[in-house]
């Protein structure tokens, strides 16, 4: 049998002595042996086939902002989510503190105050939602729960004029009843069971869609659970259960708030008010992402 040397077998298969000479070693090349430091390789010898390389999936933007959250890089997709979300979520139910207020107390934990009064509440709560927007990423891939909601709400409401109202219970489920847009709720005394069938209902879906999301918050909101913040709140769950399914979530701003609330009153006779809504605010946000180069 006729033998080729290994700068042989390189040129016949376009490959490097380097290489050929560690598919002999690996004992990747049938018949090839050694001949003191020279490697013999039969002439039918075939080319090695190379292993394909395992294409890395791209992460997630849950992972990336973990990522950015634990790093507390500045200026990525998770500083514009805080800053994002924690503003208009709040200006949606009457803070009067401007993007720019809000960033900076982001980005530097004190407040610029140019002119007029500004409500200490605003400042507290904008504080309190970063710390949600963190408890919500952590937390992203686990099943909702009435514990986790009232967590929620007790990061939320802390330290602020509420939490020293008798009444009121920072944490816990509403004491007195309230409406939403002159609609009644559910009385006090019947939160935990609506609340819960909620829950249980919603976690035993096997596939949650897009929609599923939103028909949920559409009940939560009616439930109206707690005292305030139950926009708030809501929202953040929509936000939270979006990265745990891997769906792209989106955020209600000022252009959307009218017919974010329309979609909500309008539910049970047209979901479209609402759903094109919610798409709405997602395209905006895939734009987002794919300025940061957020593969969706």
């Amino acid at each position: 049998m006729k033998y080729l040397s290994v700068a042989e077998f390189a040129a016949k298969w376009g490959l490097t002595d380097r290489s050929v000479r560690k598919y002999c070693a690996d004992g990747k090349i049938a018949g090839a042996f050694l001949t003191g430091k020279t490697w013999n390789i039969p002439e039918d010898a075939q080319k090695p086939a190379r292993k394909p390389r395992e294409s890395k999936k791209p992460k997630t933007l849950l992972a990336i902002l973990r990522d950015q959250k634990d790093s507390r890089l500045s200026g990525g997709i998770y500083h514009r989510v805080q800053i994002d979300l924690t503003y208009n979520s709040n200006h949606i139910e009457g803070s009067r503190l401007t993007h720019d207020q809000t960033r900076y107390i982001f980005e530097t934990n004190t407040i610029g105050i140019t002119d007029g009064s500004v409500n200490v509440d605003d400042i507290v709560e904008t504080t309190n939602h970063f710390r949600c927007i963190d408890s919500i990423i952590d937390n992203a891939t686990h099943a909702l729960s009435e514990k986790y909601i009232k967590e929620l709400h007790l990061l939320l409401k802390s330290g602020t004029s509420d939490s020293r109202k008798s009444w009121f219970a920072v944490g816990d489920y509403k004491k007195l009843p309230n409406e939403v847009g002159n609609r009644e709720t559910v009385a006090p005394e019947e939160v935990h069971d609506e609340i819960s069938e909620l829950i249980a209902e919603y976690n035993a879906l096997e596939n949650v869609t897009f929609e599923d999301i939103i028909a949920f918050h559409v009940r939560f909101e009616r439930i109206h659970p707690f005292q305030d913040g139950n926009g708030r709140i809501g929202r953040l769950i929509m936000f939270k259960e979006c990265l745990k399914h891997n769906i792209v979530p989106f955020i209600i701003n000022e252009s959307h708030k009218m017919f974010y609330y329309r979609g909500l009153s309008e539910w049970d006779y047209e979901r479209g008010y609402l759903l094109d809504t919610c798409l709405s605010a997602q395209d905006k946000f895939k734009k987002v992402l794919e300025y940061f180069r957020v593969e969706l």
